[in-house]
């Protein structure tokens, strides 16, 4: 086998806001919509939760039902697949996330057109993750046995399967019964574009022929909670306008929810039983900040992740950057100054996918992976909702005597971000994403041409 491999992506799914299918998901952001509404969660516990805004999904909207235990309070036995996608018994082991990842995963085959005999082979693997799950069956377990004092044999027989840590790819593989590899990558919000990543160096490195690859967060008001207790969740805004990357009214990111899994195959494999290439991996990267800060973003860090995606030689410059773009104060800034210290302030645009969505922890890097392949398909640029006014004074770090990047105020590179989708030939896209810890990752893509 050759050390180094061409790898291809060649199906995709998920589970996405408001929408019906990757369809409805692909048209209502190339028309410029935002999939951002109210949260009546949030709104029923009135002043002690203060963000009331996600991109959130009900079990009705995924085609599922919710059927509650009989002598165990507010405990969801089981989730019920209404439309016939998923096998009862494999429903019995999963949270909701596990069922969107089961879901996309059976559309992301589909499209790549896997045999059976292909999909559980040994060459086939499953990397899934995601940044937290299981918390409603949970949190309902333990308040049954610890508060309600009710026995452990009846508080749920499924809540290791349904909560461990690698509970998405392990549905997942058992769906598809592949005999591959069959791993679970964690890293804060760069978790999916991180599992992709490694997919792809399995792949590139003779590892396995294919993978399903990519992350999950199932929609749990207690990961919304977390968040807002920290004040780092947008509020004051509509819902349309509540994600805001890069504007001066930014003021945090929208807690959403959501999955997107892709099918990555060996190139040469793919094209030769004519598969349909939705595009090629050229390389991925990713490193830690290493200055020991749990959440302050990171010039330097990013600029090391930039360098060691593209090399030296400029080979991977992209047409367009899919950002991280959370709407946070500090994330933003510095990740717009590092895109401007690698690439300068031309020849390429920056698409904020967060603006339309939210921020969907465990599944944004996957999803937004995914909204760079939609990109490449139908040859447009995705927007930067809600940039509406970027500071036109510099950042007070822009003043520290340490910092090495742009003096520029934000609107030096305003034309760099565009607020409606339109039409440019893109043949290269990066996709980056960062996490707490200070772990970060990029991708970069290309057209099959």
């Amino acid at each position: 086998m050759s050390a180094e491999r061409r790898v291809a992506v060649v199906g995709m799914g998920g589970a996405f806001p408001t929408c019906t299918d990757l369809n409805d998901f692909s048209n209502k952001l190339f028309s410029n919509q935002s999939l951002i509404r109210e949260w009546d969660q949030a709104v029923k516990y009135g002043k002690n939760v203060r963000s009331k805004v996600s991109g959130f999904i009900t079990v009705e909207e995924m085609g599922l039902e919710t059927i509650y235990s009989t002598i165990l309070e507010d405990y969801p036995e089981i989730y019920i697949d209404k439309l016939n996608r998923i096998p009862a018994g494999n429903l019995s082991t999963a949270d909701i996330g596990s069922i969107w990842a089961m879901l996309g995963s059976l559309d992301a085959i589909k499209m790549a057109g896997w045999s059976d005999a292909e999909t559980q082979s040994e060459g086939t693997g499953v990397v899934v993750g995601s940044g937290g799950g299981g918390h409603e069956i949970l949190r309902s377990a333990w308040y049954n046995f610890f508060q309600l004092g009710k026995k452990t044999r009846i508080s749920g027989s499924h809540n290791v399967d349904r909560a461990m840590v690698y509970r998405d790819a392990a549905n997942v593989s058992c769906l598809i019964k592949n005999r591959g590899v069959c791993e679970s990558i964690g890293s804060a919000c760069a978790t999916g574009l991180g599992n992709i990543g490694y997919a792809y160096r399995l792949i590139k490195f003779g590892i396995q022929d294919r993978v399903i690859a990519g992350g999950v967060e199932g929609t749990s008001f207690e990961t919304f909670i977390g968040f807002d207790s920290m004040q780092v969740l947008s509020k004051g805004f509509d819902p349309a306008q509540s994600s805001r990357p890069f504007d001066a009214g930014r003021n945090g990111f929208v807690c959403s929810f959501g999955a997107g899994i892709v099918a990555l195959e060996e190139y040469e494999m793919a094209k030769a039983r004519g598969a349909n290439i939705i595009g090629v991996i050229d390389n991925y990267f990713n490193n830690s900040d290493g200055d020991g800060d749990m959440f302050a973003p990171s010039f330097s860090g990013q600029q090391r992740l930039w360098k060691g995606l593209i090399g030296t030689n400029g080979a991977l410059i992209p047409d367009v950057v899919k950002v991280h773009g959370t709407s946070t104060p500090a994330g933003d800034a510095i990740e717009l100054l590092s895109v401007v210290d690698i690439l300068g302030d031309k020849n390429y645009h920056i698409s904020a996918p967060k603006s339309q969505f939210g921020h969907m922890l465990g599944a944004a890097g996957s999803v937004e992976f995914i909204t760079a392949l939609l990109m490449i398909q139908n040859q447009k640029v995705l927007p930067c909702l809600n940039s509406e006014n970027l500071n036109t004074e510099p950042e007070s770090f822009q003043l520290s005597e340490s910092w090495a990047g742009s003096k520029n105020a934000l609107n030096a590179y305003r034309d760099l971000l565009p607020q409606e989708t339109f039409e440019k030939e893109i043949n290269r896209i990066t996709c980056l994403n960062y996490g707490f810890g200070g772990t970060n990752s990029a991708v970069s893509i290309s057209r099959d041409i």
